[in-house]
């Protein structure tokens, strides 16, 4: 018997003769890995975590024995639902249901889909005629378990699966999804459990998360030696230079387009991945104005755009698509054969992912171009690159015991039961892997939580949970633990078509009839805005001068592995030049361990050979590096975003309690950029590194947050999930430090610092660096540098947006300086307290002073602010630290406007320029005043992209 013929036997001979017939009609000659592997524990009925990349036939991995089992069934015994099939993204039902109707037609099984986008009509049919399969999402099926016809259904299920688990696994929708499991399992009995993942660093720990740690098999299907990579860094070329004044932008980003261009022509089909939709936007914008065949995908474009895009590109009309992380999911747009990522992609699972879209014919090996922008870039790619190859991936971060799930979760078993036992949802809840550790006096606080916010009726004596009159509305305003972000649909008025959507902070800080904006790639004039119906009516223009827009999103955290391995690529290259090597030599040496070219490498070695040639210490996993000029400290710390977020706003908090001053910070995932007073230097932060007991680092984080815009937006989104605050009443409405003061002493308050820990800080990981600077045994190192280090500046031009140009042009300028200067302000005098005035920013004399009392002490605030002058008035041995805050802010926009005049009014009419940026804006004496309003606009956009984290 030949080998393939071995494979096909091992794999299909469990199934029934039904399906095996159908398996040769659909030509399927031999089994794909996964499936060889799969198919038979999961023909057997075990619970299984399948991974494997996307394209090599794990839908049909996973339900070929579920159809099996269900055909083998018979058509009397099936009366309700005998499978699920759970995905995370509504667009993969659309695909799903494509790609199983066959199977279904063929083998007489009833497959439907049901979301949210489900008519009443289809859904009214489902409960009273169930289909054998139902594809849906996890927050449908919350909404499934509270339906009394439903419920019958469910009653049946005996298998579920679970796509994607690997995106879910991390997430609190994920967390949910494993309580509805639970509650599944309580109405239908036991029920086989599939997952289907791409490849993660930690099996075992997704398998418990997907089976509420009962038995499972895992089948891993290494991708390793099924990938290749190739980093590049363009070199900018003449045709560049032509390109970059064609697209109205720099030299250097038209390398990066013509460099993706290529690519793109030198293959069918193309994906190209994206970290942000700003950039997607940005750079489709670039290939429109080229008259390439190529299109924009991301999730605030309109289900029918993104519907055209994949068909167009699925049919060969276009030749690639420029895309972001929802890509990385199973949406079928046909064959890919490259995948081309822009920047660094961050995380190895998410390289796999993506370049795993390319390729998958049998023995095929997917192919992936990743283009760079900076030595930082290139050097993390590299390790990203590695790391892939070799198959060292980031583990699962699941979320354990988040207690707004827990919240959420008790009101649906209360939905589920109209009356139910504390004991039996604390039972139910617990089931789940990550709240397997929920304590009982943690869950009742909780549930005490509830009864407060009237969201359930509490009967201690009886120990019993009931429904009360707010149980109904707020379940079903939060099927989704997805935290709710108010966006306005975006429609061209010209064709009356949805074009896609806009958050709501970027049409309150730039949307304004006249505005220009790029979304599609393509550039539109905002006609009106409908703030009641929350929509945007646009028409289409021909201008390269629109501003990208900003939408809601996390900056993709790069893993302490990665960076580490960054810092060892240094360290050798510094060892070898300090050795008197070149750098075409270093460059190599490093070529044998590294998928890249000669060029790239030599520019990404640039500033660590400068770096040893300047006689500085070169910063490494081992080494941290700290260097200072003037009011700028920097600690190098190749440790990613976490831990150097955690270290971060532990100098911030300890540094600023040692001088008595604030300090502000910026962190990537190499370097920590403080910027103190004249009280603080270099040599506080050495002494905070060298001193902190590393068992103090929670408690001190905890307080530090305490004042943190980061917990209080965090808070508010948590305290919503409890029935805290009424749906869509944002924090700017509320004020997010009542909220904290009423909240601090609940479960709402210990949810919000532990998601924040949770996302954002490594306390574990920072409090073992801080142990291993005071060990002596150890080998990190704490070294000094009196200047600013090459290593440590290139990270300023890492961390820019390479696709929106750095100088605006002159029409934007002229736009923005209309708009300030048609701008309110609120001016009040600091000397008597009394004389306050509202007035737009052009008719504020060039030296501000107050008519009541002749001082020129004149703070500049916005016109909203009522909060600073009740500050200003309050005696000050009553005022509260925050009315100190706002005092202390006041005075220093005072200082300014009175040493710079109406130039600070200016400065500080910029949305979200606060006195010490203005200050540092007016402090580049600039000559040229339209460089004066670019540098006011540059803060605009920072502002714009990390306005989530401010008041």
């Amino acid at each position: 018997m030949s080998e393939g013929a071995s494979q096909r036997m091992d794999a299909f001979t469990s199934l029934g003769e039904p399906v095996r017939a159908a398996l040769s009609d659909r030509g399927f000659e031999t089994p794909t890995e996964p499936q060889r592997r799969a198919i038979p524990p999961l023909a057997a009925g075990k619970n299984a975590l399948v991974i494997a990349p996307t394209g090599t036939g794990k839908t049909e991995t996973a339900m070929l024995p579920v159809l099996d089992a269900i055909v083998r069934s018979g058509p009397d015994e099936r009366e309700g639902l005998s499978a699920l099939y759970i995905t995370p993204l509504r667009a993969l039902n659309r695909d799903m249901r494509q790609r199983l109707e066959w199977w279904g037609e063929t083998l007489n099984v009833e497959i439907d889909v049901r979301h949210g986008d489900t008519t009443q009509y289809q859904r009214g049919k489902q409960a009273d005629d169930p289909p054998d399969v139902l594809v849906t999402t996890p927050e449908t099926l919350q909404a499934m378990l509270t339906g009394k016809k439903l419920r019958r259904a469910l009653s049946d299920v005996r298998h579920v699966v679970v796509d994607e688990v690997h995106e879910l696994a991390s997430a609190k929708r994920g967390a949910q999804l494993t309580v509805a499991l639970e509650r599944l399992r309580a109405l239908a009995g036991p029920f086989q459990r599939i997952g289907l993942s791409a490849t993660v660093g930690s099996p075992e720990e997704v398998g418990k998360f997907l089976t509420g740690d009962r038995d499972f098999e895992i089948v891993e299907v290494d991708v390793g030696s099924d990938v290749s990579f190739t980093v590049t860094h363009p070199e900018i070329t003449p045709e560049d230079e032509k390109l970059a004044g064609k697209l109205a932008t720099d030299d250097e980003i038209g390398s990066h387009v013509r460099a993706i261009r290529d690519v793109v022509r030198d293959h069918e089909s193309t994906l190209v991945f994206v970290n942000t939709r700003q950039t997607a936007e940005a750079l489709g914008s670039r290939f429109k104005t080229l008259g390439e065949p190529i299109e924009v995908h991301h999730g605030s474009l309109s289900k029918d755009v993104r519907i055209d895009v994949e068909d167009r590109f699925k049919s060969g009309d276009l030749d690639a698509l420029v895309c972001t992380s929802s890509m990385e999911l199973g949406i079928d747009v046909g064959r890919v054969d490259h995948v081309v990522q822009y920047g660094s992609p961050r995380e190895v699972s998410r390289l796999l992912q993506r370049v795993g879209r390319a390729g998958h014919r049998r023995d095929e090996v997917s192919r992936g171009t990743l283009v760079t922008s900076s030595p930082d870039d290139t050097l993390e790619a590299l390790a990203i690159a590695r790391r892939a190859e070799d198959g060292e991936v980031e583990p699962a971060r699941i979320h354990h015991a988040s207690l707004d799930t827990v919240a959420n979760q008790i009101v649906g078993v209360v939905m589920d039961e109209g009356e139910v036992s504390a004991r039996r949802a604390y039972d139910l809840v617990t089931a789940a892997y990550p709240f397997s550790d929920l304590d009982t006096e943690t869950f009742r606080e909780v549930v005490r939580e509830l009864s407060k916010n009237r969201l359930l009726w509490l009967d201690e004596e009886a120990d019993r949970l009931e429904k009360s009159g707010g149980t109904w509305q707020y379940f079903y305003a939060n099927l989704s633990m997805i935290p709710d972000e108010e966006t306005y649909d975006v429609h061209d008025i010209s064709s009356r078509g949805q074009i896609g959507t806009l958050d709501e902070r970027f049409v309150v800080n730039f949307a304004e009839p006249g505005a220009a904006f790029v979304q599609r790639g393509e550039m539109w004039r905002i006609n009106d805005i409908d703030d009641e119906e929350a929509r945007v009516n646009v028409t289409p223009i021909e201008d390269p001068s629109g501003e990208v827009p900003s939408w809601t999103g996390s900056e993709i955290p790069v893993p302490a592995a990665v960076a580490n391995e960054v810092g060892e690529i240094r360290d050798v290259a510094a060892g070898q030049f300090e050795s008197g090597a070149s750098r075409a030599a270093v460059a190599r040496d490093l070529r044998a361990r590294y998928p890249t070219d000669a060029a790239t490498l030599e520019a990404a070695l640039e500033p660590i050979e400068r770096q040893v040639e300047a006689g500085h210490p070169v910063p490494t996993a081992e080494r941290l590096v700290v260097e200072g000029q003037a009011r700028q400290v920097v600690l190098n710390s190749p440790y990613g975003h976490r831990v150097n977020e955690t270290l971060g706003r532990l100098l911030a908090a300890l540094v600023g309690q040692r001088t008595g001053t604030s300090v502000g910070m910026e962190i990537s995932p190499y370097r920590i950029e403080l910027e103190v007073s004249s009280r603080a230097s270099a040599r506080d932060v050495v002494e905070v590194l060298e001193t902190t007991d590393p068992d103090h680092v929670e408690a001190v984080l905890e307080l530090a947050l305490k004042n943190s815009d980061a917990l209080k937006f965090t808070l508010a989104q948590v305290a919503a999930k409890f029935g805290a605050l009424k749906r869509y009443q944002g924090r700017e409405r509320f004020g997010a430090d009542r909220l904290l003061a009423a909240l601090e002493d609940t479960p709402v308050y210990d949810e919000a610092v532990r998601e924040v820990f949770h996302v954002d800080l490594a306390v574990e990981e920072t409090a073992d660096l801080l142990d291993r600077l005071r060990d002596e045994k150890e080998r990190l190192t704490l070294a000094t540098a009196r200047e600013r280090t090459p290593i440590g500046v290139d990270g300023r031009s890492s961390g820019r947006e390479l696709l929106v140009p750095e100088n605006a042009d002159a029409s934007v300028i002229e736009a923005i300086e209309e708009r300030i200067r048609n701008d309110r302000v609120r001016l009040l005098c600091l000397h008597c307290s009394e004389w306050e005035h509202t007035t737009k920013v052009r008719r504020v004399r060039d030296q501000p002073e107050c008519p009541e009392c002749g001082a020129t002490r004149i703070a500049c605030l916005n016109p909203w602010d009522e909060e600073t002058p009740a500050a200003v008035r309050a005696d000050p041995d009553e005022r509260d630290d925050e009315e100190e805050r706002l005092v202390e802010r006041a005075y220093r926009s005072a200082s300014l406007v009175q040493s710079h005049g109406k130039q600070a009014v200016i400065a500080l009419a910029g949305r979200g320029v606060g006195p010490q940026t203005a200050a540092r804006i007016i402090g580049k004496l600039r000559e040229d005043e339209a460089d004066f309003y670019r540098d006011i606009l540059e803060q605009e956009r920072q502002y714009a992209r990390t306005q989530s984290f401010w008041d």
